[in-house]
């Protein structure tokens, strides 16, 4: 099996612990839909910041779990180098 074909359904299986049958863009989708919902027709301000600075470090928090603390092994599983994940770990204050 191919990397990519075995990291979405590594993706989907995780995914569905949380949300039986139902991959992680579709959780994701419906609780930005009852976000915006919530606003009473306003438009909000920052909304990327908002998703990415509720998103990443709870990611990040995850992965480095998964990965026992290992940042180096967390950073190959998120695709980004060790120093990178370490400055995002910083400003999440997710560093130890």
């Amino acid at each position: 099996m191919s990397t990519s074909k075995h990291s979405a359904r590594a993706l989907g299986d995780s995914a569905a612990i949380h949300a039986p049958s139902r991959p992680l863009r579709d959780v994701t989708t419906q609780a930005l839909q009852r976000y915006l919902a919530t606003l009473g027709g306003h438009d909000p301000d920052g909304l990327y910041a908002l998703v990415m600075g509720e998103v990443e470090p709870a990611m990040l928090a995850t992965v480095l779990h998964h990965a026992h603390g290992n940042q180096s092994r967390a950073a190959s599983m998120l695709g980004l180098n060790r120093g990178t994940l370490r400055r995002k770990l910083r400003e999440y204050g997710l560093l130890s």
